[in-house]
């Protein structure tokens, strides 16, 4: 990694914890990092994505970040978007003289299943709900139509988030978790659990077990070590707050969301599946027999993908990385690269959720945003500083200037932060955050 890459400028799309702490690294070794945000605040998923009411671990978050914002090495624009459709595009940042384009804008697309009925009222991807209750505009805003019964379509910490949200705040009378493999391959952790467990019905999920038990049975999987993992969650868990009832359905592939009247939820059809072992691993196989569940809500946990109007080369939902990367870093490429045309996308790098959709949580992000920033530095070495950075930074403002909208600053954080801060204390409370951007141009001289 180059100790000392001179007169660089930098951009690093992004200001969740991978862009935070690659633009850290970035500046730490010299280089003057320009850092874009399409949200007013920065901390992407750290702010708007752990369970709103972990104020502690948000709080020490932003500490971190905030001590990463005062470098002098780093210069911060929220609400600016970047890509095809945004205010600016990649191509317009090359033409402007960056030398590196470092993108750490997570994965911003959702994943759908294409299944018929998915645009019935009642639909949902957790990803817009985690941002709602966790006031990220516009989704803040927004109204969101959730029943009494709710189907949560996947079995990782995320279904367990929107499961809190629906046990413990808005207290529905049903939540059952739809997976289309056995219970020994959830993904979700006994902490994650803990928040839900008192609201497990007990009796269902011994007959849950008892029914799988066959399938899971003939590829080697113990469904009652399974049990025993969901169990464990109990003697820590939560006080109950809500009488909904929590329970899982497994061996359950969803085939399509029916509607009602007024195009509103009124069920959700699964098909059966069953557990073989193909190919040196287990695999959900289709029986071809279906059952409708009850429920007047579904919402998908099932990942996220890549925005595929960034303007970067997609497949698979990801961003193309180099296969022969010039610049690893523990032997993972963390370079951008155009397959139509057989060679690397000039001067962009990937890291974060953006080389890896839904990987890991902070500490993860970090790692890969610093890694990415190394790659970056590797690159940089090769290459002079620019002998006019400033006329760069100049067209920079400029083309902000003509968009014509807030554009975001350190100072203006800095105004933010006390303004959430002497409102929580007038109103008494731990914590007070600002839920649409009018409401935060204002606190910070911006409207």
């Amino acid at each position: 990694m180059a100790d000392n890459p001179g007169n660089h400028l930098v951009v690093v799309i992004g200001a969740g914890p991978a862009g935070l702490f690659a633009s850290k690294e970035l500046a730490n070794h010299g280089a003057a990092v320009t850092l874009l945000n399409r949200d007013v605040k920065p901390g992407g998923l750290a702010e708007y994505g752990i369970y709103h009411d972990k104020f502690k671990m948000k709080e020490g978050l932003r500490r971190q970040f905030h001590q990463i914002l005062e470098l002098p090495g780093i210069e911060y624009y929220g609400n600016v978007v970047v890509g095809q459709k945004g205010d600016v595009t990649l191509a317009a940042l090359r033409a402007m003289g960056f030398q590196a384009l470092l993108v750490t804008a997570g994965a911003q697309g959702t994943k759908w299943l294409g299944l018929p009925g998915e645009d019935l009222v009642g639909v949902y991807h957790a990803k817009e709900l985690v941002y709602h209750y966790n006031l990220l505009p516009p989704y803040s805003q927004r109204k969101y139509q959730i029943g009494k019964r709710v189907a949560l379509i996947g079995a990782g910490n995320v279904m367990l988030d929107i499961a809190h949200w629906l046990v413990r705040d808005l207290k529905v009378d049903e939540v059952v978790a739809v997976v289309r493999r056995g219970p020994s391959e959830v993904k979700f952790t006994k902490k994650e659990l803990e928040s839900v467990a008192r609201n497990l019905d007990l009796t269902a999920l011994e007959a849950e077990m008892a029914r799988v038990r066959p399938a899971a049975d003939a590829v080697g999987q113990a469904v009652y070590e399974a049990r025993d993992f969901m169990l464990s969650a109990l003697p820590k868990a939560l006080e109950r707050v809500s009488d909904t009832r929590f329970r899982f359905d497994f061996l359950a592939s969803p085939r399509r969301i029916l509607g009602g009247g007024q195009g509103v939820v009124r069920g959700l059809e699964v098909e059966d599946t069953t557990l073989i072992c193909a190919e040196g691993e287990v695999q959900a196989k289709r029986l071809g027999t279906t059952r409708v569940l009850d429920v007047d809500t579904v919402i998908f946990c099932i990942g996220d993908k890549v925005d595929e109007s960034f303007g970067l080369p997609v497949r698979w939902n990801a961003f193309v990385k180099h296969t022969e990367p010039r610049f690893p870093v523990d032997g993972l490429s963390y370079e951008a690269y155009d397959p139509d045309m057989g060679r690397p996308v000039d001067r962009v790098f990937v890291a974060g959720w953006s080389r890896e959709a839904s990987s890991g949580l902070v500490g993860v992000a970090r790692k890969d945003g610093e890694n990415g920033a190394q790659a970056v530095l590797e690159y940089l070495a090769g290459l002079p500083g620019l002998k006019q950075p400033q006329t760069v930074l100049n067209n920079f403002h400029a083309h902000l200037e003509r968009l014509g909208k807030p554009i975001v600053r350190k100072e203006h954080l800095r105004r933010l932060e006390q303004a959430e801060a002497d409102e929580a204390a007038r109103r008494g409370v731990e914590t007070f955050k600002y839920g649409d951007n009018a409401a935060m141009f204002a606190a910070m001289g911006l409207d």
